[in-house]
């Protein structure tokens, strides 16, 4: 048995090394999930593990490499079959992320979100025409002005002594659906009317246009020689192999693009050593440039300070 499970490791290895190649990929995974429809139940822990990881391969380079329909459907019926035969509960949530990944993909999404005739997730009236997809969500702060400004006007009107009983039935509704509104937007409409200027405001997303123009790099022998055996994506922690392609921040730090852009829209910083990148919001900017002259502000005033205890000494 024992022999029998090396030479299953061997042909992995080398379908591994196959899939690395476009015109052998569908071809490699095709075998990866025939031999483990009849290998994998009755193989050894170990190999069991061979298994997930040239899986999880698959995984990595279909993300960060390959986006022609064809070598997803071969990578879905391979995390499906995969799916039900493994046993870890941790393996079996990675392999049902990379179907629900591999099915977005494909525009294969099971149960798509029900839309009424009379919902509001219809198209929208833009510059006189009917668009087909729902309206955008509105901006944080647009929806924080109107909330305010609706409020404003209720209870201005609620003021008024001369109502008849209709109109201020019409205002005590509109006051309770306004005041419900305003308490599902607490966490936001709060921190905007208390800021008195030394809240730390969130960091927004990296600039698009800057993310884009990050250079992409194929990694080469030569570049895996100097980065060292064991080196992987700090996002998604896979072991890096030739031919990766690897977007590079102003910090030298490198990672798979599909990895880097959702993690760089959630935090906006390199994932090793925190540095930054430029957005499109012209307030934050602002906001950090205040910041850095008050450093720079605090530094001297510090630096002058110690000066003036030597001297004293």
């Amino acid at each position: 048995m024992g022999s029998s499970e090396e030479e299953i490791k061997q042909e992995l290895e080398e379908l591994q090394k196959q899939l690395a190649k476009k015109q052998k990929f569908e071809s490699a995974v095709s075998s990866i999930k025939s031999l483990l429809t009849n290998s994998y139940q009755s193989s050894s822990p170990s190999l069991r593990q061979s298994f997930y990881s040239v899986i999880c391969r698959v995984a990595t380079i279909l993300k960060s490499r390959y986006t022609a329909p064809g070598f997803w459907m071969a990578g879905l019926g391979l995390f499906e079959q995969a799916e039900s035969l493994l046993s870890d509960p941790s393996q079996k949530d990675y392999l049902k992320n990379c179907i629900i990944q591999a099915k977005e993909h494909l525009h294969l999404t099971e149960n798509p979100p029900e839309v009424s005739p009379n919902s509001s997730r219809r198209g929208y009236l833009f510059e006189g025409h009917l668009t087909v997809d729902p309206e955008p969500p509105q901006p944080q702060w647009l929806v924080q002005t109107n909330l305010m400004n609706s409020m404003a006007s209720i209870l201005a009107a609620g003021s008024s002594r001369d109502r008849v009983d209709d109109s201020n039935n019409n205002i005590a509704e509109s006051a309770s659906s306004m005041l419900e509104e305003l308490l599902t937007n607490l966490d936001e409409i709060i921190p905007e009317i208390l800021d008195d200027g030394s809240r730390v405001p969130r960091v927004p997303p990296a600039s698009k246009e800057v993310v884009a123009k990050l250079p992409v790099i194929t990694l080469t022998e030569e570049i895996l020689a100097k980065l060292g055996n064991e080196a992987d994506c700090a996002i998604c922690k896979e072991n890096l192999v030739v031919e990766d392609k690897m977007q590079e921040l102003p910090c030298k730090h490198t990672f798979h693009p599909p990895c880097l852009k959702p993690w760089l829209d959630e935090h906006n910083s390199c994932p090793i050593c925190r540095h930054e990148l430029q957005t499109d919001d012209h307030a934050y900017e602002s906001w950090k440039e205040r910041e850095k002259a008050a450093e720079e502000e605090r530094k001297g005033a510090a630096n002058a300070v110690r000066g003036g205890e030597f001297i004293y000494i």
